[in-house]
């Protein structure tokens, strides 16, 4: 056998190899999730004597979806999560995509201080201000139950990171000449960020709204320090009140949280394409 073989014969190993840790990483990553979409069909009695079953011995039911649905007032709460998300993912890329926009192309000792402050924000845990936060805008401003309030929130938590990554992609991606000739066929200076740059930021806004879309949606310590009234409730809110200070119905629970995690896969899907592009344009080039 010639080395020309044994190295072919290496080479395959090594790919099978890997690709079998791979098969059983993503199995041990899918596991828990398979068992929460199967016994959400399931009766609490099926659920606690046989979890590991594909059909409990009630048989499969959608039982659990039509009184979570009814629970949790599923329409208006999907609403508040939708409105809340929505802005503020709207809101978060428009003032991030202009903030980094104004650092790279602007060359002034004010601007590289603020984007390192806000670059070294990065690292404080919102645990940390989590208690004085609500002190300050519970206690003292009464701002506190307000849709807007939270989504404000959402963006000032969010806005360093978002920064970050499109500093990169603009610093990286797009030349200056690009906008220089827009300039020269008569665009201002916001017709050439809205018409030229921003559409070019697509991979970058992609990514960070499949990231923040899935933080802000899946979110429950902020909404529930900051929206106390039931009328305010977000999903993951809404989907706390199936847990019990005894027992808890699991029934509900498994289906109120697939109720809860479908809309952000299906925004995953349309959106998943640019995710890679977007994350090493903005992290590698910065």
């Amino acid at each position: 056998m010639d080395l020309n073989t044994k190295g072919y014969i290496k080479k395959r190993v090594s790919m099978v190899v890997k690709m079998i840790i791979l098969l059983v990483c993503f199995v041990i990553y899918m596991f828990p999730f398979v068992m929460v979409v199967i016994n959400s069909f399931k009766t609490k009695r099926d659920i606690i004597r046989e979890p590991l079953s594909l059909i409990g011995s009630q048989g499969a039911s959608v039982k659990n979806y039509v009184e979570a649905f009814v629970k949790m007032d599923f329409p208006k709460t999907f609403m508040n999560s939708l409105c809340i998300t929505g802005f503020a993912v709207l809101l978060l890329i428009i003032v991030a995509a202009m903030c980094a926009y104004i650092f790279v192309r602007t060359d002034y000792a004010l601007n590289k201080i603020f984007f390192s402050l806000m670059v070294a924000s990065m690292v404080i845990p919102f645990q940390v201000i989590m208690i004085p936060l609500v002190s300050i805008y519970g206690g003292q401003l009464h701002l506190l139950n307000h849709r807007l309030t939270l989504i404000l929130m959402h963006v000032g938590f969010s806005v360093a990171m978002s920064v970050f990554m499109y500093h990169g992609f603009i610093k990286g991606s797009i030349p200056l000449a690009l906008e220089e000739a827009a300039r020269l066929d008569g665009c201002t200076r916001h017709q050439t960020f809205f018409l030229i740059v921003l559409p070019l930021l697509k991979p970058t806004t992609a990514t960070l709204v499949i990231l923040y879309a899935m933080g802000f949606w899946n979110d429950f310590l902020l909404p529930s320090l900051v929206l106390t009234r039931k009328e305010l409730y977000t999903l993951p809110i809404a989907t706390q009140m199936f847990y019990g200070t005894y027992s808890s119905d699991l029934g509900l629970i498994m289906a109120s949280l697939i109720m809860v995690v479908i809309p952000v896969i299906i925004l995953y899907l349309f959106l998943q394409k640019y995710i890679i592009a977007g994350v090493v344009a903005g992290a590698v080039k910065s």
